[in-house]
């Protein structure tokens, strides 16, 4: 017993067996904790908050199968990882008057919205490949086939607008409300009868809003529900080819992810818009638009 007791104050390599993660890990005693260690108080290792146990190690002496890996970090995300939408303070008389349906004193003046809200709806009419679309997704020319379109435009616009707080969501009213100006111009130069037009326009407008649902419902979900949105809105429930849903799906998340790509500043002051072609040569080719022109500029 006395040599067992010699041997062990003269050892220097004598290890701890600690319990670790459901393991035992050898732990070297560090000066004047043998006696600590002897009496049966141990002390854990520090270790690292980002180590890795994995069960393919081995301990010396010890035959071990660990089944599962432990992992954690000290990497915690904050809010700069994800961006949060910022409220703009209002004062109590503009809640006031906006409760009563008026649009109170905005960041912009109101004139350089209507007039940014004017070009971007014509982006969605003039900019828009509309005989690809007609070829590609195997719609007739016609009317309903061009509203069909100009909506799905429209709608993206909407959806990047309202991330623009109270002058965005004005935005959003005055382009809605030139988009039904000229669906009321075209079907008069088209010849339709005032009666037919004006039943035509109010199943249009329940057609837009239910419209409006789906595809925000699609957006916020994975590309099932949005295939499913467009399925039900712009195929009209009519769509055989799996492959025109595969790319309309496409087109809206590229399409999308270029318009958040565009300044929000810029949007409210010039509205313009320019979209990404249906069928893109080189489907990684998300540019970023050219320095806009304010409509201010020269006065």
């Amino acid at each position: 017993m006395a040599l067992l007791l010699r041997v062990l104050r003269n050892q220097t390599s004598i290890y701890q067996w600690v319990p670790v993660c459901g393991r035992l890990v050898p732990v070297p005693p560090t000066q004047g904790q043998w006696g600590k260690t002897l009496s049966g108080t141990s002390q854990l290792p520090q270790m690292s908050q980002s180590q890795t146990w994995s069960g393919s190690e081995q301990i010396p002496g010890i035959d071990i199968q660990q089944s599962r890996n432990y992992h954690t970090t000290n990497k915690l995300s904050t809010t700069k990882d994800s961006p949060q939408a910022v409220e703009e303070k209002v004062g109590p008389f503009t809640k006031i008057i906006e409760a009563m349906g008026f649009t109170g004193p905005l960041k912009y003046s109101k004139w350089k919205i209507k007039i940014a809200a004017l070009r971007m709806y014509t982006s969605c009419v003039e900019k828009t490949d509309f005989e690809e679309f007609f070829l590609r997704c195997q719609m007739p020319d016609t009317f309903n086939s061009w509203f069909l379109i100009t909506l799905l435009h429209v709608w993206m616009c909407l959806v990047r607008m309202k991330q623009e707080g109270r002058s965005g969501k004005y935005m959003c009213r005055i382009i809605v409300h030139f988009m039904w100006e000229d669906v009321e111009q075209r079907g008069r130069v088209m010849g339709v009868n005032s009666y037919i037009l004006k039943k035509n326009m109010l199943l249009m407008t329940n057609n837009f809003y239910a419209a409006i649902l789906g595809y925000d419902e699609g957006i916020l979900s994975d590309d099932h529900g949005l295939a499913a949105a467009l399925w039900r809105t712009f195929f009209n429930q009519k769509c055989e080819d799996p492959r025109q849903l595969e790319l309309l799906v496409e087109y809206v998340r590229k399409q999308m992810q270029y318009l958040d790509s565009m300044n929000g500043e810029d949007l409210l002051l010039t509205g313009e818009v320019s979209w990404r072609p249906l069928v893109e040569k080189n489907p990684q080719s998300i540019l970023k638009p050219q320095a806009p022109t304010y409509n201010d500029q020269g006065l």
